[in-house]
């Protein structure tokens, strides 16, 4: 005789369907016969010089003839053999042929699921479905789908994260959002224009090289030198530009959603709860305009940027939205360095300031680049103070905090007896942080 609880579960599990992906993925997995000889001739140049001209006509097209149908059976198969399905408690994802390898996501560890659209993607009506999933390095994707599905599936996904039944996860939808930002193109490019950055990788790219060649007189030395430099330049400018375009945030139930790219297209998600440092950075040149930069820490995430460039005002209100209940401390509320500081970091002394509120850990850093990172009590897992033999003699230590995204906060350049009562007290504020902080769930 059956248990009612098994016999029901034995029939969800009947239930369970399991579905591939869009017909369009053995296109792009066919690439990868092809991009295993790529590799092979650009490790191996001359190697690949000396088999090219070997080669006759009629070998070439057998080549071809013989390439081309193995790398298109190698997606087809791969495509094929792989499957996803959702079942009560998780997301299962089955690959390989050969090796087989089956991935059993926890729906409950799912903290932000991500839409993205390559260019070739976004022409297809195809997207990219990315999960950021806590204790894991790397993002679990289901690549690709259509883009309505998708859309679908990460809604379903949200809402059984959030703790929705099956039956009614169907029914959720995707969470409204409301518009709180938008970057417009000309703001973004001249906040890049105004970058140091990118006037001292310019720079570097452009004296450099002529340099190099008047001192060895070699080609390859200075390409060498030069295509690096230049990919850094065109990184820290139009590579910015081209990822940041059109950045738009939106507050929804399920989080903040951000939205941006020219060419890709992302949509992804600050999972509520998770955030564990938010950086407020001021470039020298951005000063005049009022303008800061908004980063943050946020634990099993790649995300990194809220906001590229907004109005001090606009950046304050942003965090606090990310952060419920914490002000942005002040350049009065903050206290600075001990004089006695400056004989350990001459000039960048002055940079330093400290506040530490009932909410917050506030650390700024920084001159010319000024960086303030507010960390929560409650995502403080350990904190310390360390103090060299120079700053000893000058009675000064640092006292760092360290996060929950494995990223350390430190408050530089302290009075040794105020660094010793800061030790105390945070870690009594880190212990109520956690106490009384809500939970980390979607939607709450």
């Amino acid at each position: 005789m059956t248990a009612p609880g098994a016999a029901e579960a034995s029939e969800v599990a009947a239930e369970v369907t399991e579905r591939r992906l869009h017909p369009v993925t053995p296109l792009r997995r066919a690439w990868a016969p092809v991009a295993v000889l790529i590799g092979w001739a650009v490790h191996d140049p001359d190697g690949t010089q000396r088999h090219l001209t070997r080669l006759t006509t009629t070998t070439l097209l057998i080549g071809l003839a013989v390439l081309v149908p193995a790398a298109a059976l190698y997606g087809f198969c791969s495509w094929w053999f792989t499957h996803f399905a959702v079942t009560e408690t998780e997301l299962r994802i089955r690959t390989g042929l050969v090796f087989r390898r089956t991935a059993h996501i926890r729906l409950e560890r799912i903290q932000a699921v991500d839409v993205t659209q390559p260019l070739l993607a976004r022409v297809a009506g195809v997207a990219k479905l990315k999960l950021d999933v806590i204790g894991t390095d790397k993002k679990d994707e289901l690549a690709f789908l259509g883009a309505d599905e998708a859309r679908t599936l990460r809604a379903e996904l949200l809402a059984r994260a959030a703790g929705f039944a099956p039956e009614t996860a169907h029914e959720v939808g995707e969470a409204p959002s409301r518009q709180l930002l938008r970057v417009p193109p000309r703001v973004l490019a001249l906040s890049l224009v105004l970058t140091g950055a990118t006037w001292m990788s310019l720079a570097a790219a452009l004296v450099v090289p002529p340099v190099l060649w008047l001192l060895t007189h070699s080609l390859w030395t200075v390409l060498a030198v030069a295509l690096p430099l230049l990919g850094t330049a065109g990184a820290s400018s139009v590579g910015r530009f081209v990822a940041e375009y059109d950045w738009t945030l939106g507050e929804s139930p399920d989080g903040l959603r951000i939205d941006h790219g020219l060419l890709d297209r992302s949509h992804e998600t600050v999972p509520p709860g998770r955030v564990q440092t938010v950086r407020i950075v001021e470039p020298l040149l951005w000063r005049r305009r009022g303008w800061v930069r908004v980063e943050l820490d946020v634990a099993g995430s790649s995300n990194s940027v809220l906001v590229p460039v907004a109005p001090r005002e606009i950046a304050e209100d942003v965090v606090a939205r990310v952060l419920p209940g914490v002000s942005v401390p002040g350049p009065a509320d903050l206290s600075p360095a001990p004089r006695g500081a400056r004989w350990c970091v001459p000039l960048w002394w002055r940079g330093y300031g400290l506040a530490v509120t009932d909410a917050v850990f506030a650390s700024r850093s920084g001159l010319l680049r000024r960086s303030l990172a507010l960390v929560p009590h409650a995502k403080v897992q350990s904190v310390r103070m360390t103090q060299g033999p120079w700053e000893r003699a000058r009675g000064v230590a640092d006292v760092c905090v360290d996060t929950g995204a494995n990223k350390t906060v430190r408050a530089r350049l302290r009075d040794a007896a105020e660094a010793r009562e800061l030790l105390a007290a945070q870690a009594e504020r880190s212990r109520t942080g956690r106490r009384d902080a809500r939970p980390d769930r979607w939607m709450a």
